[in-house]
């Protein structure tokens, strides 16, 4: 099949991991839900015969020009481009693939695993052959190897689907149908999250004191199953108590920081159901549960004025 001239989109939407980040890296639950707010978007079409601008041209944010010469930084994205063209057994000659993302990177909301799935997706378009979902994640783990070392792999599969997600590392995904709706506030830091940072602090503390980390570790898969319970029962307020214990022993952990402390703090006074951070932590984001739209509105704008970088809400499916 030739080049089309044709421009082809795909995009993908971030992810927040409700409870279950750092724990599951120990073989416990996770649940994860869709971040439709922001998103990341590749687009792939041939460009102008050039003597200059032969092979694939990469336009983004941070670098525009051949692929072969894209920084350090974009060794995952390149690694990618180069597996889904490998799979697919084309030969570009004149593609230009562009990339635009709202994410911000390192908040622990799937940055690297959402650009990764946009590109898969509109390269298969643009040849017009089909992508299976195993065949997606196959390749979108090469982009997220880059960016993780050794990833648990939920970000690429909660980024990739429409519906909140019960995860265990080596398992099958299942959807969660939730029983009622979620009114989520995010609240973002400002900072880049150091995820490897948190993950070894988390391996030492093992070392240090194995008793109380292992006891941390199980009380936040213990909470995880207790929240799906509450999720598909449409127990809201129980949800939300189970976000703030799962705090409690990820600040125990040493994954939290005193900027995330404060906002979860300031969720909490003003009526927030529940509030934590969500992803690696140390820096990045606090996810925060609120009663209702309006509340959802107040808290964005309260967090907002107490320091957070940028805020968002919205709202999930729900019965």
């Amino acid at each position: 099949m030739g080049l089309s001239k044709n421009r082809v989109t795909a995009s993908s939407h971030s992810k927040l991991i409700v409870l279950g980040e750092h724990s599951v890296v120990y073989g416990k639950p996770a649940i994860a839900i869709p971040f439709p707010s922001i998103h990341a978007t590749a687009s792939v079409e041939e460009h102008l015969h050039s003597k200059n601008a032969k092979g694939i041209i990469l336009k983004c944010h941070y670098f525009e020009g051949k692929l072969e010469l894209a920084p350090a930084k974009l060794s995952g994205i390149v690694a990618c481009i180069h597996a889904t063209i490998e799979a697919l057994e084309k030969h570009p000659v004149n593609m230009t693939i562009h990339l635009d993302s709202t994410i911000p990177i390192g908040r622990g909301l799937g940055s690297s695993a959402a650009v990764a799935i946009a590109i898969v997706k509109s390269l298969y378009t643009y040849y017009g052959e089909p992508l299976s979902q195993s065949k997606l994640m196959e390749l979108v783990h090469i982009a997220e190897t880059h960016a993780h070392g050794n990833p648990s792999g939920i970000d690429m599969v909660a980024a990739s689907s429409e519906f909140p997600i019960w995860f265990e590392k080596g398992k099958d995904t299942l959807p969660i149908l939730l029983g009622a709706q979620l009114h989520i506030v995010v609240a973002d830091t400002g900072r880049i999250g150091d995820t490897r940072a948190a993950v070894e602090s988390i391996r030492e503390n093992y070392s240090l004191n194995p008793v109380a980390t292992k006891h941390s570790i199980d009380l936040l898969g213990e909470l995880t199953y207790m929240a799906k319970d509450a999720l598909i029962n449409g127990k809201i307020e129980l949800l939300g108590n189970y976000m703030n214990l799962a705090h409690i022993e990820l600040d125990k952990l040493g994954v939290s920081d005193h900027i995330i402390d404060n906002l979860v703090e300031i969720a909490q006074n003003n009526g927030a159901l529940g509030a934590k951070l969500t992803g690696g932590g140390r820096g990045g984001c606090v996810l925060v549960l609120a009663e209702n739209k309006k509340h959802a509105e107040k808290l964005s704008i309260i967090l907002k004025e107490a320091g957070a970088y940028q805020t968002w809400n919205f709202e999930t499916e729900g019965s």
